[in-house]
């Protein structure tokens, strides 16, 4: 037993040598070693606490007095708390006991500041600022810039709890509030006073408060924080940045505001204040970019000519041959320039065959390649016998192609199209309707030439004719929300020879003139035309095309598109689903709406319930009985965006049919039907809402690649597309990649929607890496016409306008969303949503719908009088400086260049020189300069 009994004993001593090594451990942390200085100081605070203990009240304020320079006295690393708080915290609940107790008022309230200063390090519940409200009114600021910003922080939490009731405490909060923001606005900390005032709901207070050096820094913070707030208070921003602006004359930057709020009284408002004759011009440059379009008042007559002009965009045409000249870019390129089949594999047997679909695809690229160039080998040179080596819908894509060579020169392109309509061929005629749309596009002319040439067709016998002249009136006069334009194309809606392909690209004109107005008239209009088609027409792969209409009148106008959500919930389905989602998308366009595209998510996700489609797909068969072979689409539709296992299983219509025969119609008929769902509405939707916003594009494309792994095949196809809407014509190298595995797909629709997400992401950028992709693609479906049409468009429309234009929606340094573009480019991918019908098919010429969104993407500088002017500027990559002090470098690993030039997506350009002023803080598209008055 006694062996036991030791190690007991021994187990014991060793605990309590632990225990006594742990106590001093923890004493030591407590008390650590002071230094002199530190025992001195320690010793004084001490005697002062208890000084305040004593009941003689006299001693209190001196002992106050010396907390109080003690602690504002202390400077301190930014890693530590200062001396006098560390020592003085356990005397925290000690010093708020001596508060309650002390009588006389004046030393009550200087208790009161020690306590609150105390409670910045201590305390949780706002007791920081409950004893600041109690104490004496002693500039706030003087306690350090750390105080202040724990007292903004608890303001903020308080005001969101407290209730109306509690006047008192808001006139206290808020006279708290005013001492705070001028504080904050001399100290570099602009962001800090923003962000209060946003939090109280007061941000009106900042147009007191902001002076000449700091409204810049201010309305940068107010703009930059517009994506992530919600509606309403993003709008509250922008307008309390534009009343910033106009308070210190800048009027170019109110005005990019303006535009962001898409305010036509505003934009009139601001434009018509400007009275400097050379500004009012850069104004002018800027509306056009945005293609914001309104009548000059009468008595503007003395400059209107100058700035109609400018405003109607007479000069890009020649502006851009002047940027054309200077990169040495004017001879005109054949397609085998581009395709470079040489650097492809002999293997390809067929290549010099001279099919109609090659010679197609050679019509279009040579319209993108030597798109506004004015000149090309195929079309303006030797006649017309190139449009013969085409075949119907063919000539007449290969005569509107034309329109794109001359495109925005309206004087000189015209004359070349005139021969055309005088053709017997109603095809070679349409196209050359189509041509003249084409030119006009992006361009107003006071004599209206596309109103007038193509006004007599609209109702022409002829539906290719008609669509020929409704597309192009559609594209001459996009974004201007004519009203003799709706009552000239809308009677094509309701006449009887109309067919549902006229009436698809009727509407589509509708939504394009009309983009982001929410017109009522165009709006019940199209909402009635749909409640009125018959089963049949609604089914059609071209009804898709309305419902877009609907929605890019909406496109940007967020919650005002309720109502038209609810009147499209008569609609059958799957119409109904997917015009419901596609409209709700385009209305919250480019916003970056995060709870938006947790809706989208959640239909992506959102699996019909199997019982009801194993009823649809029982109906299916009971009619293929009666009418032949139309049941197996039927059965196949309605297993389109069932899992695959339920499409296996709804699949099997008639047990005498082969397996094989069944797999062949379930594609034929998936391949139409897909696209009018409500799932491939939605996956474009997530790309059309994070598309303006960084941080939301990123996380768009981690979605992607889930939902292109689990989700059904409506999604899968629509994933391409959705991907490329989020970097239009900004090539970046993961989302080509992904694009590129995409292409090698098993299934056609994904291939040839990748194909074209390609051309999208890279199109006008000239991207070598991309080019050599396309090579390789080109190859590897060298035997397969459908995939090869397609990449010789990818391959055209990388190389737009020989590399100078670009499709990108984006612009005034990403911060505004063109409407136009942004409609243009939609329709395009909309079209895509059935390939086969649409670009496969007749209507491959839905992709002249993306010449509005064409513009060139170059930097051009002019003198006062509104000469070309060559100056030196620095092009670099943007670099973020929101919230930065000083005066950063807002551009990093430039190049100095002189102008005109050429600006990628996501460049930046700056002056060289200091010679001269630019009047547009952002420095792309055309700027006009100024002389420096102190330049030496």
């Amino acid at each position: 037993m006694a062996p036991t009994t030791d190690t007991k004993q021994q187990q014991a001593e060793q605990t309590k040598d632990q225990k006594n090594v742990k106590d001093k451990k923890a004493k030591e942390e407590e008390e650590p070693e002071l230094s002199d200085e530190d025992k001195l100081l320690y010793d004084e605070l001490n005697l002062c606490v208890e000084r305040l203990l004593e009941k003689d009240e006299r001693l209190y304020k001196q002992a106050l007095e010396i907390l109080r320079n003690q602690i504002r006295s202390s400077t301190s690393s930014i890693t530590s708390v200062p001396k006098p708080l560390k020592f003085l915290r356990p005397h925290y609940s000690t010093l708020k006991n001596v508060y309650e107790n002390i009588k006389d008022s004046d030393c009550k309230k200087f208790c009161a500041d020690i306590v609150s200063v105390l409670g910045m390090t201590i305390s949780e519940d706002r007791e920081c600022l409950k004893y600041r409200l109690l104490g004496s009114s002693d500039d706030v600021g003087s306690w350090g810039h750390e105080y202040v910003r724990h007292i903004s922080g608890e303001i903020s939490a308080e005001w969101q709890e407290m209730e109306t009731t509690q006047q008192d405490k808001f006139k206290k909060i808020l006279s708290l509030v005013k001492e705070i923001i001028p504080y904050d606005m001399k100290h570099n900390a602009e962001t800090e006073a923003c962000d209060l005032l946003m939090e109280i709901e007061k941000l009106d207070m900042l147009l007191d408060h902001v002076d000449s050096t700091t409204f810049t820094r201010v309305c940068l913070y107010l703009s930059s924080c517009v994506p992530y707030t919600a509606e309403p208070e993003n709008t509250n921003l922008l307008k309390i940045a534009v009343k910033i602006f106009r308070k210190f004359d800048r009027l170019p930057d109110a005005m990019r505001l303006a535009m962001q709020l898409n305010d036509m009284e505003l934009i009139k408002d601001i434009f018509l204040s400007c009275e400097d004759q050379t500004l009012q011009k850069q104004l002018a440059f800027a509306l056009r970019r945005q293609s914001v379009v309104f009548e000059l008042p009468e008595e503007m007559e003395d400059d209107a000519d100058d700035i109609n002009e400018i405003l109607s965009n007479n000069h890009l045409n020649q502006n851009f041959l002047i940027l054309a000249r200077e990169l040495d870019i004017l001879e005109p390129k054949v397609p085998e320039d581009i395709y470079k089949t040489h650097l492809e594999n002999s293997r390809m047997g067929n290549s010099s065959v001279d099919s109609a679909r090659m010679n197609l695809a050679a019509s279009y690229v040579n319209g993108f390649v030597n798109c506004a160039f004015g000149q090309d080998k195929l079309l303006t040179g030797e006649g017309n016998k190139w449009i013969y080596k085409n075949k119907e819908h063919g000539m007449m894509a290969t005569t509107a192609s034309l329109g794109m060579v001359l495109l925005w020169d309206v004087d000189g392109g015209l004359q070349q199209i005139d021969k055309y309509l005088y053709s017997s061929d109603d095809y070679i005629k349409a196209g050359a309707l189509l041509a003249c749309g084409i030119v006009n596009t992006s361009v107003r002319n006071e004599c209206d030439p596309a109103l007038a040439l193509l006004s007599d067709y609209i109702l022409n016998s002829s539906n290719v004719m008609r669509v020929g002249s409704i597309l192009g009136l559609g594209l001459a006069y996009a974004g201007s929300n004519r009203s003799d334009i709706y009552d000239l194309v809308s009677p094509a809606l309701r006449d009887s020879k109309s067919n549902m392909e006229v009436i698809a690209i009727t509407a589509l004109s509708l939504g394009l003139v009309g983009v982001g107005t929410a017109n009522d008239e165009v709006t019940s209009l199209l909402v009635q035309t749909l409640i009125e088609g018959s089963e049949a027409e609604l089914k059609d792969t071209q009804a898709r095309f309305i419902a877009l209409a609907i929605g890019l009148l909406y496109l940007g106008k967020q919650d005002q598109v309720e109502t038209i959500i609810e009147a499209l919930q008569v609609l059958p389905d799957p119409l109904k689903g997917f015009a419901s989602v596609l409209v709700e998308a385009c209305a919250y366009a480019g916003t970056g709406n995060v709870l938006k595209i947790q809706q989208m998510l959640h239909i992506c996700t959102d699996q019909e319930d199997p019982e009801k489609k194993e009823g649809e797909s029982k109906e299916a068969d009971g009619k293929a009985e009666k009418s032949g072979g139309k049941a197996e689409s039927k059965t196949s539709e309605t297993s389109a965006s069932a899992s695959p296992s339920k499409t296996d299983t709804s699949s099997k219509p008639s047990k005498s049919k082969s397996k094989s025969n069944i797999r062949k119609d379930d594609k034929k008929a998936k391949s139409s039907d897909w696209g009018m769902t409500k799932h491939a509405a939605a996956v474009l939707g997530i790309g059309l809402i994070a598309v303006g916003e960084d941080i939301g594009s990123e996380m768009a494309f981690r979605m992607f690649g889930n939902l292109y792994r689990y989700g059904d095949q409506a999604v899968r196809r629509a994933v391409p597309l959705a991907l490329a809407l989020t970097s239009v014509s900004n090539p970046q190298l993961h989302i080509l990649d992904t694009l590129s595995k995409f292409s090698h797909d098993n299934d056609a629709e994904v291939v040839h929607n990748s194909i074209f997400g390609m051309a999208l992401t890279g199109a006008g950028t000239n991207n070598a890496r991309l080019a050599q992709m396309l090579r390789n693609l080109a190859m590897y479906y060298s035997k397969d016409h459908s995939n090869l049409f397609l990449v010789r468009l990818a391959q055209g429309l990388v190389h737009l306008g020989k590399g100078t234009l670009t499709i990108q929606p984006y612009h005034s340094d990403r911060q505004l969303m063109s409407p136009v573009a942004m409609a243009a480019i939609l329709s395009v991918v909309v079209s895509f949503l059935d390939t086969k019908t649409s670009i496969l098919g007749k209507s491959h010429y839905l992709l002249y719908t993306i010449v509005p969104a064409i513009q060139p993407r170059m930097l051009q500088t002019f003198d006062e009088n509104m000469k070309p002017l060559p100056v030196s500027v620095r092009v670099g990559q943007a670099v973020d400086v929101v919230g930065q002090a000083g005066k950063p470098k807002t551009i990093t690993g430039f190049q100095t260049h002189t102008t005109p030039v050429l600006l990628s997506y996501g460049e930046r350009a700056e002056l060289a020189t200091e010679e001269y002023i630019a009047l547009t803080p952002v420095i792309e598209g055309f700027v006009i300069l100024k002389k420096n008055p102190d330049y030496e």
